[in-house]
């Protein structure tokens, strides 16, 4: 059997993927359809959609965690040894937020799915979304 990657979805890459934004690029899709791969989500991700959602900065599904399980996509929580490995990463980024989505994919091994620059600094595996 044909091992896949570990995807990691950045928020803006599941937001994207569940618009069914253009800006999402044929190779991440291609990745995110093909069922050799894990494709996870972050608890991260889920609380940057909710809050963002109560401000009206953005449209996400209403029921998220019934399409997240819908599209198959895996839960990835934030465990308290991804918490600790905060410390340890540089300032390349700001944003609490893409700063614990790489500190989870650091600590799980696994490819980060964005269209972020920056994230390519901390030397995590990364596919542009």
């Amino acid at each position: 059997m044909v091992r896949g990657v570990r995807l990691l979805l950045d928020t803006h890459v599941l937001l994207w993927w569940l618009n069914n934004d253009r800006r999402l690029g044929p190779h991440v899709r291609s990745l995110i359809t093909d069922g050799h791969h894990d494709v996870l989500v972050s608890s991260v991700s889920v609380a940057e959609i909710a809050i963002k959602r109560s401000l009206g900065k953005i449209t996400a599904p209403a029921e998220l965690l019934n399409t997240l399980a819908e599209e198959g996509f895996q839960e990835l929580p934030l465990l308290a040894t991804h918490a600790a490995a905060l410390e340890h990463l540089p300032l390349h980024h700001r944003d609490p937020f893409d700063r614990m989505l790489v500190a989870q994919a650091v600590t799980e091994s696994l490819t980060l799915a964005s269209h972020d620059a920056a994230f390519q600094l901390y030397g995590v595996p990364m596919v542009s979304g």
